[in-house]
């Protein structure tokens, strides 16, 4: 079993009242944890990555519940994304361990999810900013829910280290018209419309 150890958690809080037009009351929010921890495969290379994943889902759970607390609970979160660091002595191949650790834990923690997670891996040295993507949690043609979040840690990701990133929104983006698929014409059967 793959030690990953944790190091430290950072937890970011945006509350957007408006975007350069009318005040959206009230206002969106939206929120990423992220996670230090260190990479027990960095400096070398390691056939089987895939067992390892079940060794993050506790951390996945926990930062999930401490997400949603930060969003001030579940009701009305309807988007969500995943991203990946390594650091410089890992591989990019590294962060995609965190695909289901990361991805079903928010989704078995929202419930009806039914959209695949929107995901961004990297590579970096310390200090390395990642765009967290974001989608509607039931359909990934609602356009007014693409979006970003742009994270990063001042000490990390160390050479030997991963940081592991989730993310939820609640709303549109602020004075969304870009058309495509509404969210009140969500049908939520295949993740797609």
């Amino acid at each position: 079993m793959p030690d990953f150890t944790l190091r430290k958690t950072m937890l970011f809080i945006e509350d957007i009242h408006h975007d350069g037009g009318p005040v959206q009351t009230p206002p969106r929010r939206r929120a990423a944890i992220l996670a230090l921890v260190r990479n027990p495969f960095a400096g070398r290379y390691v056939e089987d990555l895939q067992s390892a994943m079940d060794d993050l889902k506790p951390l996945g759970l926990m930062m999930t519940d401490r997400l949603i607390e930060a969003m001030g609970g579940i009701d009305g979160i309807d988007g969500y994304g995943k991203a990946g660091l390594c650091g410089e002595a890992g591989e990019l191949e590294h962060t995609a361990l965190w695909h289901v650790p990361g991805g079903y834990s928010m989704r078995e923690r929202l419930g009806e999810a039914k959209a695949i997670v929107p995901s961004s891996m990297k590579v970096g040295g310390v200090g390395t900013r990642i765009d967290i993507p974001l989608g509607h949690i039931n359909a990934a043609y609602v356009r007014s829910h693409f979006d970003a979040m742009e994270v990063g840690v001042p000490d990390g990701p160390r050479a030997d280290e991963l940081l592991f990133a989730l993310a939820m929104s609640r709303g549109a983006r602020i004075n969304s018209r870009m058309g495509g698929l509404e969210v009140a014409d969500v049908k939520g059967l295949d993740g797609l419309r």
